[in-house]
């Protein structure tokens, strides 16, 4: 009897290798989170129908951590230009300035009046030390004004409720796999994303998983952001050397919804939730035989997508959900 549990328990073994091994997880990402989602890109998209856990964390990106971006988020830092920053700053005449003050205040000090300690260079200079003075002050004066009366930016709330958030979305030509909105992220301003915009997403979940099935690095070009296409180009290069070829087929799209969209710098993002159904296999290159993987399965992803402002969506990053 023992030994009859022996067996059973090497054949269920057995039987998981094998179901784990039936997927390839060589598509378009090879399992992995890589890309860059702007400002986001270190903070993990809001949770949705499609993808309800949390999405993995991007480990292989070019962006790096607390860089600015051009978004909204992103305020850039002040530049001391010729009177500096704050007060007096780092400029060149806010050091002059300091001085000035800091020679004028040691006179007052010592019963001399404001520029009586300089007497003993010439009262010409204590003149033109003067005037300099009354200049720089007057530029300041201006200078604050000037801020007063510029408009500041509109920021979106970090707990923006519902009536800043982008529209929900629920289309039948996509058959219901669409649907809900998502909150922009902190600080940027939202985007509302329209109907011809899930098609497109839709379109690139196919053009780039058969693109990168055919090692078509010309149509991934088109499709997907520099940053992709290079670990795209680096992921099919490593197949090449294991004389492998990766071959996607059957990708259809089952349910997807929107995690958040929001606009920062001259470009826009979105990022996707989408479950998809796919066949995924590794082929080695001279025989046609299948090494890996070859058994339809499902998958879970987050997508995230750019463009320039007129522009197309380009893939931007992969994360698993």
């Amino acid at each position: 009897m023992y030994r009859h549990r022996w067996l059973i328990a090497l054949a269920a073994i057995a039987t998981s290798l094998v179901l784990v091994s039936a997927d390839a997880d060589a598509r378009a990402g090879r399992s992995s989170s890589m890309g860059s989602r702007g400002s986001h890109t270190f903070s993990a998209p809001p949770s949705t129908s499609t993808s309800p856990t949390a999405a993995a964390p991007i480990n292989r990106t070019m962006t790096q951590p607390g860089a600015a971006t051009g978004g909204l988020g992103n305020a850039a830092a002040p530049r001391p230009g010729l009177l500096g920053g704050g007060l007096f700053g780092g400029g060149l005449l806010g050091g002059l300035a300091a001085g000035f003050i800091g020679a004028g205040v040691f006179g007052m000090l010592f019963g001399h009046g404001l520029f009586g300690g300089m007497a003993g260079f010439a009262s010409i200079l204590g003149l033109v030390l003067q005037v300099v003075l009354v200049v720089i002050v007057a530029r300041l004066i201006f200078a604050w004004w000037q801020r007063r009366q510029s408009p500041q930016p509109d920021y979106a709330s970090s707990n923006a409720s519902n009536a800043n958030a982008a529209p929900a979305q629920n289309f039948a030509g996509l058959g219901g796999m669409f649907g809900g909105g998502g909150n922009a992220g902190p600080a940027t301003a939202p985007v509302t994303i329209e109907k011809e915009d899930y098609d497109a997403f839709e379109r690139l979940l196919e053009d780039v998983q058969a693109a990168y099935s055919n090692e078509d690095l010309n149509a991934l070009r088109r499709e997907v952001t520099p940053e992709m296409l290079s670990y795209f180009s680096e992921d099919l290069s490593d197949n090449a050397s294991r004389g492998v070829v990766n071959r996607v087929t059957d990708v259809k799209l089952l349910q997807g919804d929107l995690s958040e969209a929001w606009h920062e710098g001259n470009a826009d993002y979105a990022t996707v939730a989408m479950r998809f159904a796919l066949t995924d296999s590794l082929v080695d290159r001279n025989t046609g035989k299948t090494v890996e993987g070859g058994s339809p399965s499902e998958v879970t992803e987050l997508w995230t997508f750019m463009r320039s402002r007129g522009g197309n969506w380009l893939l931007s990053a992969i994360q698993q959900g």
